[in-house]
C-alpha cells in the first residue's frame, strides 16, 4: 500500500551530522520527500489518471536503505563532476589532478565521497520549500579549490519540482552537477519503462567508446537516439548498434536544442498517463535507462529494483568535458557565482 516514507527512519547521525527527511506539499496533493543525506529526492507523489496517489520517484524506506545499496546515487545531487572523467585524469592551470576510479577505468560522478554521500545542513524548510547548502573543502576527492553549494527544491502549486543551484569557488576548478531521481511514471515498482513515451528535444549527442567517455558528436537522425518525435523508450532500445551494446541500453549524453531555460524532454507514463516535462538551461542531458539494475536493492514498499524498471533524465553539461575543449566549458571561476535552474513539471493525459 501507497505511503510516505517515515521521517523517524531518517532520522540518525552520520559522521556526526544529523540526518532527517523533509516533506513538501501543495494544494494539488503533490507530496514530496526529501532527505538531507545526499540532498535526496525519496519519494514524489502525484495523483494518477485516476486521482490515485503515485510514488513516480524510485527510492529506499530509511537512511539504511541508501548507506547499504548497491546503487549510490538514487535520487541524490551529484558532483563534484557529474557524469565520467576519462582515467580520473584532467590538466588545469598547468597542474595534472588525478581522480579516485570508481568506475573503471573512469571517475564516476564525483567519486566515492561526492555529494551523493555527503550530508547536506538544512539552512531553511517551509511547505513549499527547502534550502540545503554543502562546503566542499578543497582537495575533497583530489578537486581544487574550496565550493560552496546551495541547492533549493521548491514545489509550486503548478505541480513542478524547481531545482536551483548556486555554486561559488575561491580557485579555478571544473564543475558539473546534476539530480539524479530514478522515475517511473506509472508508479515505482509497477514494471518495465520500456512503454513510457519520451521525447527529447536534441539532434545530436556524444557517442561513446566501450567506457562510456565521449568520442565526439553526431546527429541523432537515422539513429536509436533520435527521439525528436515521442516514442516509446523499448522501440529502438535492443537495435542492433553498438553505442547500445556499450551502455547495455540507453546511458548517453544529449545535446539540447536551443539556450537558456527551455523545455528538454517529456516522458508519458503509459499506465498513470502522467507527464514529466524536463526544463533546463542546461546545455545537455543524459537518458539513462536502469540498465544495470540487477533486483539487488529492497526499494520502497516491500519492492526490487529491477532492470529497466526506472529511467533517468539528468540535466548537466557533457561528460569529460575537462579533456574536450572542443566542449562547452565547465571551469568554475574564482569570484563567478554558478546558477543553473532545473523544473521537473507534472501534468496528467486524460
Amino acid at each position: 500500500m501507497l505511503k510516505k516514507p517515515n521521517a523517524d527512519s531518517f532520522d540518525e547521525t552520520l559522521n556526526g551530522e544529523k540526518t532527517g527527511l523533509y516533506f513538501l506539499s501543495n494544494k494539488n496533493n503533490v507530496e514530496i520527500a526529501i532527505t538531507n543525506y545526499g540532498a535526496r529526492i525519496v519519494s514524489l507523489i502525484i495523483p494518477d489518471k485516476n486521482g490515485q496517489p503515485t510514488d513516480v520517484v524510485v527510492g529506499f524506506d530509511s537512511l539504511k536503505g541508501y548507506l547499504n545499496s548497491t546503487e549510490t546515487y538514487h535520487g541524490a545531487i551529484v558532483g563534484r563532476y557529474a557524469n565520467r572523467i576519462a582515467r580520473g585524469k584532467f590538466s588545469l592551470n598547468g597542474n595534472t589532478y588525478q581522480l579516485s576510479i570508481n568506475n573503471p577505468p573512469n571517475h564516476l560522478h564525483g567519486g566515492p565521497k561526492g555529494f551523493n554521500n555527503q550530508v547536506w545542513q538544512v539552512k531553511e524548510i517551509k511547505n513549499d520549500a527547502v534550502r540545503l547548502i554543502y562546503f566542499s573543502k578543497d582537495g575533497e576527492e583530489n578537486y581544487p579549490g574550496n565550493l560552496q553549494v546551495t541547492l533549493t527544491y521548491t514545489l509550486t502549486d503548478l505541480n513542478e519540482l524547481v531545482i536551483n543551484y548556486e555554486v561559488t569557488t575561491d580557485q579555478e576548478t571544473v564543475f558539473n552537477i546534476t539530480s539524479h531521481p530514478f522515475f517511473n511514471l506509472n508508479g515505482q515498482g509497477t514494471g518495465t519503462i520500456e512503454n513510457h513515451l519520451l521525447q527529447i528535444n536534441s539532434g545530436n549527442y556524444t557517442p561513446v567508446d566501450e567506457t562510456l567517455i565521449p568520442t565526439g558528436v553526431l546527429p541523432v537522425e537515422n539513429t536509436p537516439f533520435d527521439f525528436r518525435k515521442p516514442k516509446k523508450i523499448g522501440d529502438t532500445i535492443n537495435d542492433n548498434n553498438e553505442q547500445l551494446r556499450y551502455g547495455a541500453g540507453y546511458d548517453h549524453n544529449f545535446i539540447l536544442d536551443g539556450q537558456d531555460i527551455r523545455k528538454a524532454a517529456q516522458a508519458l507514463g503509459d499506465k498513470s498517463r502522467i507527464i514529466m516535462e524536463v526544463i533546463t538551461d542546461q546545455p545537455a542531458i543524459q537518458l539513462y535507462t536502469g540498465n544495470w539494475m540487477q533486483g539487488e536493492n529492497n526499494i520502497k514498499y516491500g519492492l526490487k529494483d529491477n532492470r529497466r524498471e526506472a529511467f533517468c533524465l539528468e540535466t548537466q553539461h557533457f561528460p569529460d568535458s575537462p579533456n574536450h575543449p572542443e566542449f562547452p566549458s565547465t571551469v568554475l571561476q574564482p569570484g563567478t557565482v554558478f546558477r543553473s535552474t532545473t523544473i521537473y513539471k507534472f501534468s496528467v493525459e486524460h
